[in-house]
């Protein structure tokens, strides 16, 4: 998430939102010169730090009014591993395949998959932010809203800087405190990020990705990424398939899932990578995966589930494999809050116990949509889409 450079008003000038901590905010930042100093920042890295900082309006107004909003996988996908990202992450693979392979050789982490998580965060470093930090950080931790959170952050921030990574000026990212080619927060940063150049500092905002790249790879290893292993493999269920089946709870071997008609695309069992999850994003006229542990692990960097599958199925398509053999559905997607509310609602009033209206689709909503679906012979899939609940209504 990145935004265009704010022109800002006069500080006088900006009224100070309700939720914020009381006082002004040169106030505010007076007092926290004082927390930051008692947690070892030094007089001299926070006034260069703040030196010219202001409050930025525009942060808070994203930062609380971020709509919810669903957008179809397919729309999503159709993006996260486009023509052109692909194209290019090939291209980059071959332009950096010394550093690739050095990375992956270092952190056990396939080359291709860290290309990806590289082309999902900033398009290949052409969106890395150029909001200033310590502003960014300094409105988010003023307004209260996630103060401590903020605050945590807007210490590491200063702690990098005063290590010397960065220079003030040129420590910038989104509007919500992402930094770099990869969008490193501050405190995943100080914990995993690299200096992988070997110049004594662990630069993820040059032009040059080779830190950044290396310290994607040493987090992903870090939460325990298995070298060769997929994130996940597309598969073709058998024709009256129990969905039931497709929850992250249920573990089995590959063989074990094409012992139940779970096959590739080609009718192949999947190769034995593991135990594996099934999982159906878009219910049963969509993709079907196998998932594995790397799944899991790719989650931890962000735990969308869109966002795992555009990061997999990219990497995937830049070594080479092609497009999926299963089609998005078009239009359909998820629910928003209000809809599942709705939803849940409906199922309970035709029979169809769903359990509270608290808008979570849960276990048992999913059987209450899988005994409606049964009940008008529709594939059983439990996946709560617009298209059911247009049916409901």
């Amino acid at each position: 998430m990145l935004c265009r450079r704010i022109v800002l008003a006069s500080l006088l000038a900006l009224p100070v939102a309700a939720s914020a901590q009381a006082g002004s905010f040169e106030q505010w930042i007076a007092g926290f010169r004082s927390r930051a100093l008692r947690e070892g920042i030094s007089a001299s890295t926070f006034d260069a730090a703040f030196q010219g900082v202001r409050y930025l309006p525009d942060t808070i107004e994203r930062d609380r009014n971020q709509a919810e909003f669903v957008r179809p996988l397919g729309d999503y996908m159709a993006t996260a591993a486009s023509d052109t990202r692909v194209t290019t992450g090939r291209a980059l693979a071959e332009d950096h395949a010394a550093l690739l392979s050095r990375i992956e050789a270092t952190y056990g982490v396939d080359a291709h998959v860290v290309l990806a998580v590289w082309g999902m965060e900033s398009n290949y470093g052409q969106r890395r932010g150029d909001i200033p930090l310590i502003s960014t950080l300094a409105t988010l931790a003023y307004d209260g809203r996630r103060g401590a959170f903020f605050e945590a952050q807007l210490i590491a921030a200063l702690t990098i800087l005063q290590n010397g990574d960065v220079a003030p000026q040129d420590m910038t990212g989104s509007w919500a405190g992402a930094m770099g080619h990869t969008q490193f927060i501050p405190t995943s940063y100080q914990a995993y990020a690299v200096d992988f150049t070997g110049d004594g500092r662990r630069d993820i905002w040059a032009d040059d990705p080779t830190d950044a790249l290396a310290s994607t790879a040493a987090y992903l290893s870090r939460f325990g990424w298995r070298t060769g292993q997929p994130w996940g493999v597309e598969v073709r269920l058998p024709q009256g398939f129990d969905f039931a089946q497709s929850n992250r709870a249920v573990t089995r071997s590959p063989s074990e899932w094409a012992n139940l008609g779970v096959v590739t695309p080609a009718g192949q069992a999947v190769p034995n990578h593991g135990d594996a999850d099934l999982i159906t994003p878009t219910g049963g006229l969509g993709p079907a995966f196998l998932v594995f542990r790397n799944f899991d692990v790719i989650a931890r960097y962000n735990n969308a589930e869109a966002y795992v599958i555009g990061v997999g199925h990219l990497g995937d398509r830049i070594t080479g494999i092609g497009p999926l053999e299963q089609p998005w559905p078009e239009g359909d997607r998820d629910l928003l809050r209000a809809e599942r509310r709705e939803l849940q609602d409906r199922l309970n009033a035709a029979g169809f116990n769903a359990g509270p209206v608290d808008g979570v689709i849960g276990p048992g909503t999913r059987r209450a949509i899988r005994a409606y679906q049964t009940a008008s012979n529709l594939p059983a899939d439990g996946w709560a889409s617009l298209s059911l609940l247009e049916r409901l209504r």
